[in-house]
């Protein structure tokens, strides 16, 4: 079965964005279309990008990195759930997505953000690094306020208008995921790598 993970991508003492993603999982619990995996990345603890060659050739050096890889490459899709930190996404989920390559690859991804204006310009970022990482966008994403769907700014009460969001959202991600299915088999076994620019 297709299988989704729903990547929380702060790790700050008191993130708002556990209650988002676990809020996420639950909803997308109900469905019988994949199996669905909530990723947090404190569990990953990975340190400012330390391995000495680039992602693009999978020569991982050390065991953080492969233990990152390993998840990773379970899933065919991927919810990433951002908060919005000086107009961009966390700095800890931007180093997440650098550790890999291939393992993003011809794989489906939604966005579910939250911040002063929805977290919407974190988003933004997002799709360009995930367009370098082959991973397909989806269109329908959720944008949460913390002015009108969090208590005091921390105590996530949403709105029940989201949760139809998140049901388009999940809808798309599911049928990228499957549809994106081929070019996946393909590559396995492949020595050919369509490499980036390596910094």
């Amino acid at each position: 079965m297709t299988k989704i993970g729903i990547i929380l991508g702060s790790t700050r003492p008191g993130r708002n964005g556990e209650a988002v993603a676990k809020w996420v999982t639950e909803i997308a619990s109900r469905r019988d279309d994949a199996e669905f995996e909530l990723v947090d990345l404190a569990d990953y603890p990975l340190p400012h990008l330390d391995e000495p060659v680039s992602a693009a050739y999978g020569a991982y050096q050390n065991e953080h990195t492969k233990d990152w890889s390993a998840k990773i490459a379970e899933f065919d899709g991927f919810v990433f759930v951002t908060p919005e930190y000086n107009h961009s996404t966390s700095g800890v989920l931007k180093n997440a997505l650098d550790y890999l390559y291939s393992e993003w690859n011809n794989k489906a991804a939604a966005f579910v953000s939250y911040g002063g204006v929805g977290g919407a310009r974190a988003v933004e970022h997002l799709r360009l690094v995930a367009s370098e990482l082959q991973l397909a966008t989806v269109r329908a994403q959720v944008a949460i306020s913390l002015i009108t769907e969090f208590e005091n700014f921390s105590v996530f009460t949403p709105g029940d208008y989201l949760e139809p969001q998140v049901g388009v959202m999940l809808d798309q991600l599911v049928a990228w995921s499957k549809a994106l299915a081929p070019l996946r088999e393909r590559a396995v076994g492949t020595d050919e790598l369509d490499e980036p620019v390596a910094a």
